[in-house]
């Protein structure tokens, strides 16, 4: 009995330091309310499209499809969050840039094209080049001129919309629906499942190999735990913060693909609005420390679904948007609370209280 406490014990100490134990148990209790509130909330349901494709509809559907932008943004976001304790806060903005760049490379000029003359593929690269050149501005702030992330991403965060809208004479470019661009943020004819969700499910296949066979995940962790140490140790954090920005601008330009292919225009002055909090908050959910340091990117990733789930779920309740940050925010204070190193201490040494009582009956009984 003594082993099979001990066991109990151990287990429940992984399990609660663990970092995936914050997103599972906020998803579980977002399953479980919606159980009790309206079970048709996990329905799903087979239809046909306005071109008679079958779709796959219902609000997990729409959790996975809309929260694939937030998924890619949530990989670069934790790299930036490891390696210099700050966080980007112009990814929304940046997705406006390089959007606007994306559809004025797709438009040539005329901003109701009858036909796309350019090559998605041609579009998209230069939308990675504009995002990359952002995000490597950002990092040239911040790791060379050791400006403060936060603040140093301001600055795209305040006049990043302002040069969306430059880019194309602050007119809004329509791509033709019948052109195909609208597959990035649609559906594959023939295919039920949004491509976005294919789409995520690639940049998360992609960043998985280069942390396993390579030695990124390593270099990062290291500059965020103590710069100095990993300097004397012959790497160069001024690099590796550099290229966490530009990483995290290669998924904002994924992110911007999707985005712009939804509606195949672009409004710069709402699209994305507020999405450089979710990324974050999708971060802190999944247990990664603001502050730098270690990081676990399985579990950003599910906090940027479950972020979603709660997104949508308060839609479904018909909750206000104005109201939603309100929401978030406890969240937030939650997060904060449960992730304090004397609350996890607390919690596990309750957990011993509880077994003591049967501990000791075990031993009167013996």
């Amino acid at each position: 009995m003594t082993i099979e406490k001990n066991q109990d014990d151990n287990f429940f100490k992984k399990l609660l330091h663990s970092q995936m134990i914050i997103p599972i148990a906020a998803l579980l209790a977002l399953v479980v309310f919606n159980l009790i509130a309206d079970p048709s909330f996990f329905a799903i349901s087979m239809g046909q499209d306005s071109t008679g494709n079958p779709v796959l509809s219902g609000q997990l559907i729409s959790i996975l499809n809309n929260g694939s932008e937030l998924a890619i943004l949530a990989i670069g976001m934790t790299l930036v969050t490891a390696a210099t304790g700050g966080q980007d806060i112009s990814v929304g903005a940046t997705i406006a840039v390089a959007g606007s760049a994306m559809l004025a490379v797709l438009c040539g000029g005329n901003m109701r094209p009858e036909v796309v003359t350019t090559p998605f593929i041609v579009a998209f690269i230069v939308g990675v080049l504009v995002a990359m050149l952002c995000g490597a501005f950002n990092g040239v702030m911040v790791a060379v001129f050791k400006v403060q992330p936060m603040v140093a991403t301001l600055i795209l965060y305040t006049a990043g919309r302002s040069i969306a809208a430059w880019i194309n004479n602050n007119a809004l470019p329509i791509i033709p629906t019948d052109s195909g661009f609208g597959i990035f943020g649609g559906f594959i004819p023939g295919i039920p499942i949004p491509t976005p969700v294919f789409i995520a499910a690639a940049c998360i296949v992609v960043i998985f190999l280069v942390l396993k066979f390579t030695s990124l995940g390593l270099y990062v962790q290291s500059v965020g735990i103590n710069e100095r140490a990993a300097r004397l140790n012959g790497l160069n954090p001024t690099f590796i913060k550099w290229l966490t920005f530009v990483i995290l601008g290669v998924c904002v330009a994924v992110a911007a693909l999707i985005k712009v292919s939804r509606i195949s225009t672009i409004n710069y002055q709402t699209i994305a609005a507020d999405i450089e909090m979710d990324a974050i908050l999708a971060v802190a959910l999944g247990g990664n420390a603001l502050s730098g340091g270690k990081f676990n990117m399985g579990s950003s990733i599910l906090g940027a679904y479950v972020i979603q789930f709660l997104t949508t779920t308060l839609y479904k309740f018909n909750v206000a948007s104005a109201a939603l940050p309100a929401y978030k925010a406890v969240v937030v204070i939650l997060l904060v609370v449960l992730s304090a190193p004397i609350v996890r201490n607390k919690l596990s040494a309750l957990w011993k209280k509880i077994r003591s009582p049967k501990q000791t009956e075990v031993e009167v009984a013996k």
